[in-house]
């Protein structure tokens, strides 16, 4: 054989070994990437070992621990030798100088993923919440941050002068006594007009909820075979109950007018007075056996009910009751829906500003008597599952006396309504069926409308009080989706930076759980919501006092810390109210969640059986 022949099969021979080591190296790249996640560090790896390379030529070891191994195949085993607690790469790999570009970029990507990084990770040291924070922090105080250094320049300019060269400079102004009387007239004239200008504070003093008695508590076992009997001729719609019944979040304490509980049940005139009687007057007496407040102190009188409207009216039956003056300004909103309570504040809010010195009490509540359904719609069995006895007396005040006594104090009414349009005019409806019997029909767009109304009330109330930094994100975001890319996603403001406590309409569970998606809430923030209509049921516009009296009830209500209110109502409303807690408030022992708060909060199953 020539020497020309041996020297071929030699060439040929080292090129079958480097092509297996190649395939060896590409099995062992892929095998770690499927292993191993995240790739790091392979910049760092890559300057290591090509440095490697350059300066010895022959093979590099790499040391790795043993622990980060994972079980292999045996032709990967083979090129591993135990040394220790280490691993050591063999020598029978060929020197890393002698391989091909695309096998050595391989093995240095491999050797990136496997290395232990040399330098600390700071992408995933810092937190992007600290970076939020710190945003947030330099935004919401950029005035006070401005000013301070200021104000340190100045002072020390003025330390830097010395007392006589101060002395000096004050003699060398020269004001003579007219100059002198027209500055002090006109800065008492500027201050007489702020002030005089400037909204009487409202204070709610305090607040007392109706709880029902034990008598009228429903479990959902009697609601069931009531419906049964009621509904005899049509089981379907029996089974709907059930169903709604299921997912509606209420508990087994919840309460129906005596009226309700005959079969058939017995809506009279005579009952439904009844149970308005039952209802205001206990919460009356309450909030005058806990505020210390005579009859005769009220100046406002303010009593909202959507769906029974008698005559006389119910503003007058607690006159007539109480003997009030016969001065006093009363009223009595109808048919206003589960937000008619915060529109009751706004309404005395309002005259509380033109009358000085004034006491006001709202009273809000919802008659079930006469508006309790039994046909056969399914759309108007809906109010029947949910809605249930409940009211609240709230004391409100401008008095200066009260700074101090009262619990809150009131920030800002947003009142938003969607009535121009049919859709949302007619989702919640009173209407006659197809036998004449007459019921509130809940439209299928419900929840789609009540959105667009909580939009519009979200729009007009984060300027109010939302913090600078999350208005300017806001802004931002606006602005690039109005000139560059209209696909962007709308920045949702975070309300949690500008409230501690969220009180939610308790309408139904799904109204809560839309409304803690589209604000972005935890479960924390929704409780009061949730646990009120799991012990109460809906209590239309009453149900927001029974949330604050479960933060109260909780011990969890802070002096400073801030409060909103959201009820949605037929119309279609959406209503908002802000409220300053003025001190810190004990937990108090005539709430209606005196006797039952250490069981709540509650695990609420998305279906109980029935």
């Amino acid at each position: 054989m020539s020497s020309y022949t041996r020297r071929e099969k030699k060439r040929k021979g080292q090129k079958k070994k480097k092509k297996k080591y190649i395939y060896i190296y590409i099995y062992f790249f892929f095998f770690w990437c499927k292993k191993i996640n995240k790739v790091k560090w392979a910049l760092s790896a890559s300057l290591i070992f090509s440095s490697a390379s350059i300066i010895a030529p022959g093979p590099v070891p790499l040391y790795l621990p043993s622990s980060r191994l994972p079980p292999s195949p045996n032709i990967i085993n083979s090129l591993f030798l135990s040394s220790n607690n280490h691993t050591l790469i063999s020598s029978r790999l060929p020197p890393l100088s002698t391989l091909p570009s695309s096998t050595f970029l391989l093995l240095l990507l491999l050797l990136g993923k496997i290395m232990p990084p040399i330098l600390p990770d700071f992408s995933n040291s810092v937190k992007i919440k600290y970076v939020k924070l710190g945003y947030q922090y330099l935004v919401n105080h950029i005035l006070y941050l401005l000013l301070i250094p200021v104000m340190v320049g100045i002072l020390i300019e003025v330390l830097r002068l010395g007392p006589d060269e101060i002395l000096s400079l004050w003699r060398s102004l020269h004001f003579n006594t007219v100059q002198i009387l027209c500055s002090s007239f006109l800065i008492i004239f500027i201050a007489t007009v702020y002030f005089m200008s400037k909204p009487r504070t409202i204070y709610l003093v305090d607040y007392a909820c109706y709880k029902p008695p034990v008598t009228c508590r429903v479990p959902f076992s009697t609601f069931m075979e009531h419906s049964r009997l009621i509904l005899k001729d049509n089981p379907k719609s029996v089974e709907f109950q059930m169903r709604i019944l299921e997912r509606s979040g209420l508990g087994e304490e919840t309460c129906l007018p005596p009226a309700i509980h005959y079969i058939p049940p017995k809506p009279t005139m005579e009952a439904a007075r009844g149970e308005a009687e039952l209802v205001i007057f206990s919460a009356m007496d309450s909030l005058f056996k806990k505020t210390g407040l005579k009859p005769k102190d009220i100046d406002i009188l303010i009593v909202n009910c959507s769906l029974f409207s008698p005559t006389p009216s119910l503003s007058a039956m607690v006159i007539n009751k109480y003997k009030l003056r016969s001065n006093i300004k009363s009223f009595n909103l109808s048919g206003m829906g589960c937000s008619a309570g915060l529109i009751s504040i706004d309404l005395a809010r309002d005259i509380l500003q033109v009358h000085p010195n004034s006491n006001a009490v709202v009273v809000s509540t919802e008659i079930i008597t006469p508006n309790y359904y039994q046909g056969k719609e399914r759309a108007m069995l809906l109010p029947n599952c949910l809605f249930r006895m409940g009211g609240a007396a709230i004391l409100l005040s401008n008095r200066r006396s009260h700074r101090w006594l009262a619990k809150y104090r009131l920030v800002h009414v947003v009142r938003t309504h969607k009535g121009a349009d049919d859709k949302a005019y007619q989702c919640v409806f009173e209407q006659e069926d197809k036998e004449g019997k007459v019921g509130i029909n809940l439209s299928k767009d419900l929840m789609a409308i009540a959105g667009e109304a909580l939009k519009s009330n979200i729009t007009t109330i984060g300027p109010l009080v939302l913090p600078a930094s999350e208005q300017l994100l806001f802004l931002l975001t606006l602005i690039g989706r109005k000139i560059f890319n209209p696909k962007w996603k709308p920045y949702i403001p975070d309300f949690k930076q500008a409230f501690e406590h969220f009180c939610i309409h308790a309408g139904g569970r799904a109204v809560i759980d839309e409304l803690q998606k589209n604000l972005q809430l935890s479960a924390e923030h929704v409780e009061a919501s949730r646990m009120t209509l799991h012990r109460f049921g809906n209590t239309s516009s009453s149900s927001l006092w029974y949330e604050l009296g479960y933060i109260e009830a909780k011990g969890r209500m802070r002096r400073g810390d801030r409060v909103w209110q959201i009820a949605f109502g037929s119309g279609f409303k959406c209503n908002s109210a802000v409220w300053k807690c003025n001190r810190t408030i004990k937990t108090p022992t005539d709430s209606p969640w005196a006797d039952c708060i250490d069981r709540y909060p509650v695990h609420i199953p998305e279906v109980v059986k029935l």
